[in-house]
């Protein structure tokens, strides 16, 4: 099974200034931030970066963000933010933040939940744990392979679905409130996931699961019930 990818140790310690230069609304509550990072390594599908806020007093935030665009060499990355409520940085992006606004980074981070293609891979997410996940899909897609993925992708409603106009015939949206007429409301089950265990490509899928806790221990009891081995089970969890 193929295991943790190296990260550059350089890359990862160095800080970097990072310039926004668009912001583009996804959900009521998540927009995604486009910033050029002239100096940027590179990074695979599934990695984090740091982040970096400094006050004109000298004080600093920092925080882990998934990195939602696919590698592309263009100096460029996107990070896909919740606007959490008291949440010093996201606050900062969703209401003071401008393009030319500038932030440090240093990354990628992590070689855990990254997926360089070569593998089929079985996608997992709820709320903004479709960010890492959707890296993926567009690496995925960039490239055409023809590695096989789905995508699983539990949202509370069609309006807080992020990405909605993006997802394709490899994603399953499941909604936990309200959903289209006709689709079953309630939390991502056996139904959703055996499906795809019982009918696996070859070599088996390898299972990318991102979310909250209660998330990332609920659809792992439900891979692992449904055969999926738990050590082809990879997990990043926040909150």
């Amino acid at each position: 099974m193929p295991g943790r990818i190296a990260v550059s140790g350089q890359a990862a310690t160095a800080w970097q200034t990072a310039t926004l230069t668009r912001i583009r609304r996804e959900t009521p509550h998540a927009a995604t931030f486009r910033l050029a990072v002239p100096h940027w390594a590179g990074h695979l599908p599934g990695q984090h970066l740091m982040l970096r806020l400094t006050a004109p007093d000298g004080y600093t935030a920092q925080r882990h963000y998934s990195i939602a665009s696919a590698p592309d060499g263009s100096g460029h990355i996107e990070l896909t933010l919740d606007h959490v409520p008291g949440g010093e940085v996201s606050g900062w992006f969703h209401t003071v933040a401008r393009p030319g606004d500038t932030v440090q980074v240093r990354g990628p981070l992590s070689g855990f939940f990254a997926w360089p293609g070569d593998r089929p891979a079985l996608l997992l997410g709820a709320g903004s744990g479709v960010v890492p996940l959707m890296s993926m899909v567009r690496h995925h897609r960039a490239h055409g392979l023809s590695t096989p993925l789905r995508m699983l992708v539990s949202a509370r409603s069609p309006e807080e679905l992020i990405y909605a106009e993006e997802l394709g015939a490899e994603t399953t949206p499941v909604f936990t409130r309200s959903a289209p007429t006709g689709v079953p409301v309630g939390r991502m089950a056996s139904a959703h996931v055996a499906p795809l265990l019982a009918e696996q490509p070859s070599g088996g899928w390898e299972a990318y699961v991102c979310g909250s806790n209660g998330f990332a221990e609920h659809v792992s009891r439900l891979l692992v019930a449904a055969g999926q081995p738990v050590d082809r089970i990879r997990i990043e969890r926040f909150g």
